[in-house]
């Protein structure tokens, strides 16, 4: 029986703990059912403004000089003295005899051609006097029949002329080699570089150096056939003077920026072939005195930033640059704060903003923050961006 009452003892007290347990988890209130929320997602948005602008476009170029010559002799001759002005990077005028050479041999060509000059003359009024002597003669002996022009001295007369105007050719001629022995080019400019020296022979056609007109320069600047359609460009456009789309160009020189300003003076007929861009033609005129900025020349050689005027004035849709999306995509949050998403029409964008013609309403909100698995119709939680914006700021 002790046996007996020792295995039956133990399973009695475990199947009674199980009725208790089971009876006190029945006895348990149940728990009570939450219904699972969504979570929102905040967004900062900002509102769409409308504004009064003129579009424009940038670009970038290189600074050109409009005129560039190649500085050449026209006469032989040794170098005799050269200017201080003719160095590379010098300034000069137009009033500048930059080379002088050896006119000596030409200066004496000139006193052969005077005396040509001269001789031609004398014959000239002989054959003058020889004509009116045969007039008179044959008027005197045979005044019924008509003289035939050699009777009359006409031919020789006709030679000494060509002879006196040959002769007064080759004195021109003469006088304008000298002239050409002291060099110089019909504007203001700069050096670019320098080819001759100090009493070296030269011939005619030897190249000297080149130069540059500094009257004005000039920017050949790329457009897609939309930035032009954007101007309001025509192709093969050519400005009247003092007009066209001003173009403000900029650089940045060690830590400074500096600015200049110009004029587009035209466009080209024709799309380049390559790369099926459109270039555009600006002007700064007197880059090195008045178009200079606080001194800072808009010197031939540098790459520029440029940003060109409309000519008419238009209402855009402005949202910040963070909005768009996808390059023509926003996210608009409407007034039940869900997300809408649009396609929309830009005009232009820069750095801070974006431009546009339709796709959204003055007013309306449009996110400028990050919407990761973005869907049209979910729900967010907007917030202004203009809100936080004041809070940071009466926090400093």
């Amino acid at each position: 029986m002790k046996k007996i009452f020792k295995i039956v003892a133990p399973i009695s007290v475990l199947i009674a703990s199980v009725y208790i347990v089971q009876a006190l988890a029945a006895s348990k209130p149940e728990p009570e059912k939450k219904e699972p929320t969504q979570r929102l997602i905040s967004l900062y948005v900002d509102e769409v403004k409308s504004e009064e602008i003129t579009p424009g476009v940038q670009t970038q170029g290189e600074v050109k000089p409009k005129t560039e010559i190649n500085l050449t002799s026209r006469v032989t001759g040794h170098v005799v003295s050269i200017s201080d002005s003719f160095a590379e990077g010098a300034e000069f005028n137009s009033d500048t005899t930059l080379i002088k050479i050896d006119d000596t041999d030409y200066k004496v060509a000139v006193i052969r051609a005077e005396a040509k000059v001269a001789t031609a003359e004398v014959g000239l009024e002989r054959e003058l006097a020889n004509a009116k002597m045969k007039k008179d003669t044959w008027l005197q002996k045979r005044g019924d029949v008509t003289p035939s022009a050699f009777a009359l001295n006409k031919p020789q007369v006709l030679e000494a002329e060509a002879n006196l105007r040959a002769a007064k050719a080759d004195l021109a001629e003469a006088k304008l080699n000298v002239s050409r022995t002291s060099i110089k080019v019909p504007f203001n400019g700069r050096v670019v570089s320098k080819m001759v020296g100090l009493g070296q022979y030269i011939t005619a056609g030897t190249q000297l150096g080149k130069v540059f007109s500094v009257d004005s320069v000039e920017v050949r600047l790329p457009l897609t056939d939309l930035q032009l359609t954007e101007l309001d460009l025509p192709m093969g456009y050519m400005a009247k003077p003092g007009e066209g789309p001003v173009v403000k160009f900029s650089t940045s020189m060690g830590r400074s920026k500096h600015q200049w300003q110009g004029r587009v003076i035209r466009t080209n007929a024709s799309v380049d072939q390559q790369t099926r861009l459109i270039y555009v033609t600006a002007e700064v005129i007197d880059p090195y005195g008045k178009g200079a900025d606080f001194g800072v020349p808009f010197a031939v050689g540098m790459f520029v930033h440029a940003e060109i005027e409309g000519v008419e004035s238009k209402q855009v849709l402005v949202i910040p640059r963070d909005a768009l999306r996808n390059a023509d995509k926003v996210y608009v949050v409407d007034s039940e704060d869900k997300l809408d998403i649009r396609s929309v029409e830009v005009i232009s964008t820069s750095k801070d903003q974006v431009l546009l013609s339709a796709g959204v309403n003055i007013g309306e909100k449009v996110a400028v923050s990050t919407v990761p698995n973005a869907a049209h119709g979910m729900l967010v939680k907007p917030i202004a961006k203009d809100s936080i914006d004041d809070a940071l700021v009466s926090q400093l």
